[in-house]
């Protein structure tokens, strides 16, 4: 949990994807995530972690992630924006460029 603390407090967004093998709506999202990173490169990163993995359950339980997928923006340690299910990638793309630029 230490590391994702870290992780979540860079200047640069973190957009964390939680997400699970076994949902459909979850392997939608994964090149809308692949787009928008070669779309932004640099300015955000992106991490996806996986609801069923033992080593995620501290964040899944901190976070109170009760569905999947459910996108998360991190800057400076402070979540800045939340939603689960799918998200366009124009609309997620707009998001995270309004803080890239704040």
């Amino acid at each position: 949990m230490e590391k994702f603390e870290e992780l979540i407090s860079s200047e640069v967004p973190v957009l964390v994807d939680y997400y699970a093998t076994w949902c459909g709506p979850c392997k939608m999202m994964h090149p809308v995530l692949e787009d928008l990173k070669a779309r932004l490169g640099d300015k955000v990163k992106i991490v996806k972690l996986d609801v069923d993995v033992p080593a995620n359950r501290q964040s899944v339980y901190t976070y109170q992630i009760q569905s999947v997928p459910t996108l998360m923006l991190f800057r400076k340690g402070q979540m800045l924006w939340r939603q689960s299910g799918v998200v366009r990638l124009n609309e997620l793309q707009g998001i995270v460029e309004k803080y890239i630029n704040n």
